[in-house]
Order: structure tokens, then C-alpha cells, then sequence
């Protein structure tokens, strides 16, 4: 079944004309997801791969039944396209750039949940779920097989060098999620618990986390109070980090002790969740905590 994406997804692509739109619709196409539109302001009636261009999504959505929208659009651009597309009727949004001004983010957070959109980023690389040969994002497509471990991951790298780990000793995924790398995101770890929970190919969750913010800690307090039962495993970036050191991404900043590397290590021991120090412990972990699952 996979979450938030799956076999039932219609993407229309925001930005689809453009080199990064075009380059990664075909990759997209390439794993089996179903793209049905693009769209581009006054470029209605081309088509690029074969996938119709629209002037709008509200045309898109008339005419194709799209339920999902990927933006491969500047920043600054971010804010109008998510509105766009929610006040077509899109329930799915990927928002893929990164450096969208935190209060346009705030927005584009508000304006989803007031109309029930799940929102998937900012600067994420999208959302896979192998088993229904969908992919939203840029994530490489020969790293994913499918299987029952949930991924949510705040770091694309890391994503594809813990996940191709995996698959080649046979781990398979049922969706791997970026959640994205800002401080403010549209699905950060907790929801993505809360859904992996819910969903019956996920047997394992694997987080793979970094300092800054408190999404690790909150995952921890889901598992302690019992709300998520199912195993988890943690990978954390940033043991080494110096405190108040920014590490790439936007979120990673340590303010006080809320973020550190130790309250997040200290948060999953106290529910018993294990934190893999390496990405080959990351195999070692997932793959026992699936056999004590069976």
C-alpha cells in the first residue's frame, strides 16, 4: 500500500518545460509513475514525453483527473504554485526547491492543512513507493525495491546511500520519504510515523535523522507513550558536529540543548529505540528488528 503515494497517484508536473521538470518527468515515467500533465503559464498545447502541457493546474485537473502535483519551480515561485495547485483540488504536494523564505513556508503549511493536503517538503527529493512503482521526486530509481520498511529521511545522501545499502542485501522498501531539510517542513518525522503506523506493508520504520530540531525527539515520545508499536530504528547524522554548527541543511541548527546530538540520542534510548552509528549497522539493525517482527 505504501504512504501518501501509490498506484492511484496522478502527477501533473509544475514547471515540466524546464530542464530539471523535463529531465525528471522522464525519470519519473521511467519507474512507472503515471504523469498525466504539466503545466506552464502560456504553453498549453505542447507536450514534453508525450505528457500535455496546460496553461494552469485547474485546466490540468479538468482535463486529466490529476490528484498530484510535483514543483520544479524557483523559490521565490514556491508559495504561488502550492496555492495554485491546492485551490485546484491537488491532495498530494511535493515541493521540491529549496530556500523557499521560511514565512512563505508557513503559509504554504497553513493553506494544506486547512484544506487536507499532505504536503511533502520544501527541498525534499520527493517520496518513492516501490511496491506501486511510483515516484514523486528525483530519488535515483535503482536503489528502490520493494519490501515493508518505511524510510522518512530529513537527508537526500544519506537517503540513497543507507537505502542502496539495503537493497542490496535484499531490505526492501514499502515507501522512503524525504521529509526535506528545512526547519519547517509539510511531513516531518511524526506524521510520517503516524503513517507508517497506519500502513500494512510497513513492518519496520527507519529514521534517518540529523542535529537540529526536534522532529527525532518527538518520534521517541510516539514510541514511549505506545502510539507507534511497530519497531523502529534511527540513524543519526552529526555525531562529531561542534555545538551550534550548522551541517547543510537549513534545520540543522542547535539552539541551547533542543537539538543536540545528545538529547536526540538520549530521547531514543529512553523508548528503546536503537541508533545505528554507521550505515552498515543501519542493515544489521533493520534486518533484526524485521526477523523479531515475524
Amino acid at each position: 500500500m505504501g504512504i501518501i503515494v501509490d498506484e492511484n497517484t496522478r502527477v501533473v508536473v509544475q514547471g515540466i518545460t524546464g530542464n530539471a521538470g523535463s529531465a525528471h518527468t522522464k525519470t519519473m515515467m521511467d519507474f512507472g509513475t503515471k504523469i498525466v500533465a504539466g503545466t506552464k503559464p502560456g504553453g498549453a498545447g505542447q507536450e514534453v514525453l508525450g505528457v500535455p502541457v496546460f496553461n494552469t493546474v485547474k485546466e490540468a485537473v479538468e482535463e486529466t483527473g490529476a490528484n498530484t502535483s510535483i514543483m520544479f519551480v524557483p523559490a521565490k515561485a514556491a508559495k504561488g504554485a502550492a496555492f495554485e495547485a491546492i485551490d485546484a483540488g491537488i491532495k498530494t504536494i511535493v515541493v521540491i526547491p529549496e530556500h523557499v523564505p521560511p514565512l512563505d513556508t508557513i503559509a504554504i503549511v497553513e493553506k494544506a492543512n486547512r484544506n487536507d493536503v499532505v504536503m511533502v517538503g520544501p527541498n525534499t527529493p520527493g517520496i518513492i513507493t516501490p511496491r506501486a512503482k511510483t515516484k514523486v521526486g528525483f530519488v535515483p530509481n535503482q536503489y528502490y525495491i520493494p519490501g515493508n520498511v518505511g524510510v522518512a529521511s530529513r537527508s537526500g545522501t544519506l537517503t540513497y546511500e543507507i537505502v542502496s545499502r539495503l537493497t542490496k542485501n535484499g531490505i526492501g522498501q514499502s515507501t522512503c520519504l524525504g521529509v526535506g531539510g528545512d526547519p519547517i517542513v509539510g511531513t516531518p518525522f511524526p506524521l510520517a510515523a503516524r503513517r507508517f503506523q497506519d500502513d500494512t506493508d510497513t513492518k519496520v520504520m527507519l529514521f534517518v535523522g540529523e542535529i537540529g530540531g526536534s522532529q527525532e525527539e518527538e518520534v521517541a515520545a510516539l514510541v514511549k507513550e505506545g502510539v507507534i508499536t511497530k519497531p523502529v530504528v534511527a540513524y543519526m547524522a552529526g555525531y562529531s558536529a561542534p555545538k551550534g554548527k550548522r551541517l547543510g541543511h537549513a534545520g540543522a541548527l542547535i539552539s541551547g540543548t533542543t537539538g543536540s546530538m545528545e538529547s536526540k540520542i538520549a530521547a531514543f534510548a529512553s523508548a528503546g529505540v536503537k541508533v545505528a552509528k554507521t550505515p552498515d549497522d543501519v542493515v544489521s539493525l533493520v534486518s533484526s528488528a524485521l526477523n523479531h517482527d515475524k
